[in-house]
């Protein structure tokens, strides 16, 4: 197609950058409560999406043949960016008309955002470094002084596991490793969230695993009555969840390994046909994840063993890990519990791990901006399989983009360098997909055997990727997620 002429892309930024300033007059309703320091970030995540509500692939490839801009790599900064080619293109503006979301002001936002949350960074081309905490971890102090001297910026402790009691000993050892080496390191606390976990009702239940095989048919059920002895039951240790599934909707139980569909429903339980097993051990075991992707659950995201954790969490904790959030009021939810035990609680980190929470993604950006700094976690493990593993890079790229123009430090979560962690020798896949995580501000790390070789490895490839992954250009297809905040009316 031949480009558009100087004059057509005039006239196609100047209606851009009028819906945009139309679209940021609208949702006015939207910036009533978010902090002072907030309001530049969320102008700009509405500028940008926005645009991304728009299919403008045609007038990126004329912008880019004609040597301007084409407004890739502009998520940050996306309304000043349209005004400067505008600028080019002989448009004039008054001096208070020029946005103030300038390139260089995001850059210092996120910079002071990152460091509220993760401490001050050593090496400016290298995101922080978070790392998984072990039980173990609660008897080897040596280990944890390695790990801080190692480059650990992040301590991550799993509320899903253990106790007070072990966490009040791996905390304990790294404020010692910490005044030992004059080193600082951020405490992470990970909220456990709903357990949707299996729990074997029936047969295989005193081994804590069952044999199945595909084309078995099992029940998820909250308890063994009324079933035969040889019947698998499971539950999904959450009552009342499985009165939301309908005939035809997908189940994933451990990572996906498992793949079921619900194939009949009766009062109290639920037929799960398994369509696939892709696993050596043919078997569920006790306590592996269940999955609902088509289901809508609307169990709570803050549960009662979460609330009990808050008091010890707002005590020791620098950044509060959310868990299985998918709405806004979930997010406001835990911000006004927070706030009531501490007059300076953890900083949230938002884990978006459910389709809800991808959809809701700008909502729940806009609910975090109540705060002075929070974060956002991409949890790859739980998110892949409730999306799909073949979307999971499309939509990692998109929360990416989505939170850089909300000026929103990311961490990249899940299975980094797993297979060094683990065995001490990379795939080729996985040191790939390391490198994508210096689009992150920070990368999580996972317990494994291997830790030290792998922040090691992880240094070396964020340190050689740093100065070049910002060169990438990206084309602006229409944005799902986009489209459903701008059509959606004000609240």
């Amino acid at each position: 197609m031949k480009p558009y002429s100087l004059q057509q892309i005039r006239q196609e930024l100047i209606v851009l950058e009028k819906k945009m300033l139309q679209e940021t007059e609208r949702k006015q309703q939207s910036f009533k409560h978010i902090h002072l320091h907030q309001y530049p970030a969320a102008k700009n995540l509405v500028h940008y999406l926005t645009l991304r509500s728009e299919d403008i692939r045609e007038l990126q490839d004329s912008l880019h043949t004609l040597g301007l801009s084409s407004l890739a790599s502009s998520e940050s900064h996306i309304h000043r960016q349209l005004q400067s080619i505008l600028q080019r293109l002989g448009k004039k503006y008054l001096r208070d008309e020029l946005d103030a979301c300038t390139y260089e002001f995001n850059r210092e936002q996120i910079e002071q955002k990152s460091n509220i949350l993760f401490g001050e960074k050593t090496d400016p081309l290298t995101p922080f470094i978070m790392i998984t905490f072990d039980a173990s971890f609660a008897n080897n102090y040596a280990l944890i002084k390695n790990l801080l001297q190692n480059g650990m910026n992040v301590a991550r402790i799993n509320c899903a596991h253990d106790d007070e009691a072990v966490w009040s000993k791996l905390i304990h050892h790294l404020k010692r490793a910490c005044k030992y080496t004059g080193l600082t390191c951020k405490v992470y606390m990970d909220m456990a969230g709903p357990k949707i976990r299996t729990r074997l009702m029936n047969k295989g239940k005193k081994a804590g695993r069952v044999n199945v095989k595909e084309g078995e048919l099992i029940w998820l059920a909250d308890n063994a009555r009324g079933f035969k002895k040889e019947d698998i039951v499971i539950s999904p240790n959450e009552k009342g969840l499985i009165s939301m599934l309908k005939k035809g909707e997908r189940i994933y139980i451990d990572d996906g390994l498992i793949k079921g569909i619900v194939e009949k429903i009766k009062k109290g339980r639920v037929a799960m046909r398994i369509l696939r097993i892709s696993s050596g051990k043919q078997q569920i075991k006790e306590g592996k994840g269940i999955n609902f992707p088509d289901s809508v659950i609307t169990i709570a995201s803050l549960t009662d063993f979460d609330r009990a954790c808050l008091p010890f969490i707002c005590e020791h904790a620098d950044l509060i890990g959310y868990s299985f959030v998918r709405t806004p009021a979930d997010l406001l939810e835990l911000q006004q519990a927070i706030k009531k035990l501490a007059p300076h609680p953890p900083h949230i980190i938002v884990k978006i791990e459910t389709p809800e929470a991808v959809k809701n993604l700008p909502g729940l950006l806009l609910c975090g901006m109540r705060q002075k700094a929070f974060g956002v976690m991409i949890a790859r493990g739980d998110l892949a399989v409730e999306i799909g593993f073949e979307r999971m890079g499309e939509i990692q790229e998109e929360i990416l983009w989505i939170c850089e123009a909300a000026h929103v430090p990311v961490i990249w979560a899940t299975q980094v360098l797993e297979t060094l962690n683990k065995t001490g020798i990379a795939t080729r896949s996985e040191i790939t997909d390391a490198s994508h995580a210096a689009m992150a501000e920070c990368v999580m790390i996972n317990k494994g055997d291997h830790t030290i070789e792998v922040i090691e490895t992880l240094h070396d490839i964020l340190h050689r990727i740093g100065a070049h992954h910002i060169k990438k250009r990206f084309t602006f297809r229409p944005l799902g997620i986009a489209r459903n905040f701008i059509a959606a009316e004000p609240k």
